[in-house]
């Protein structure tokens, strides 16, 4: 048992780093792993379709929000490639692979109606100081009450941004302070 013991402590990897900070022996698992990034991924063929990339979003009646104001029926390929695997609403990429060929990736989202809030991009922030409320880059006195809501849900100081899919409704992230 002592001879392992002295073979092991000689081994590369138990070896400390050397004097110019590299380090020595073998490299090992470690560290946190990144978070996935995506819910569901598959591919699709879709002959006619231009461009290289698409990105859009699939709402919970399974309509499409295009963000380059695509043709929603030329997309219906790409949704059919997720909506098996992925309930809506979620935002998706899809990137071409090949001539006809697209890897289609989708993430889940959150959706909330929010009447009377204007601008495209929000952001609402409820600390012990109070809450600020920024409306496309903009400082706004107003208020947004299904925003609070969802950031109460976070926890009581939180930080909720949104961005407008369409009309009244918007795709939102909240997260605790």
């Amino acid at each position: 048992m002592a001879y392992a013991d002295t073979e092991l402590a000689r081994a590369p990897a138990a070896q400390p780093p050397g004097w110019d900070g590299e380090p020595r022996g073998e490299p090992g698992v470690h560290g946190v792993p990144r978070s996935r990034k995506w819910d569901a991924v598959g591919t699709a063929d879709v002959p006619g379709l231009e461009g290289d990339e698409k990105h859009f979003v699939v709402l919970g009646d399974r309509s499409v929000v295009a963000e380059a104001g695509e043709n929603d029926e030329k997309l219906q390929p790409l949704v059919e490639t997720l909506q098996t695997r992925l309930a809506p609403p979620y935002r998706v990429e899809a990137v071409r692979r090949g001539e006809t060929r697209w890897a289609v990736a989708g993430v889940r989202i959150a959706t909330v109606e929010a009447p009377g809030l204007r601008g495209d991009v929000a952001e609402l922030v409820a600390s012990r100081e109070g809450k600020t409320l920024h409306v496309d880059g903009r400082p706004s006195f107003g208020s947004a009450p299904a925003l609070e809501r969802v950031g109460e849900a976070a926890g009581p100081e939180y930080v909720v941004r949104a961005k407008r899919l369409q009309g009244d409704l918007w795709e939102v992230d909240a997260s605790p302070l």
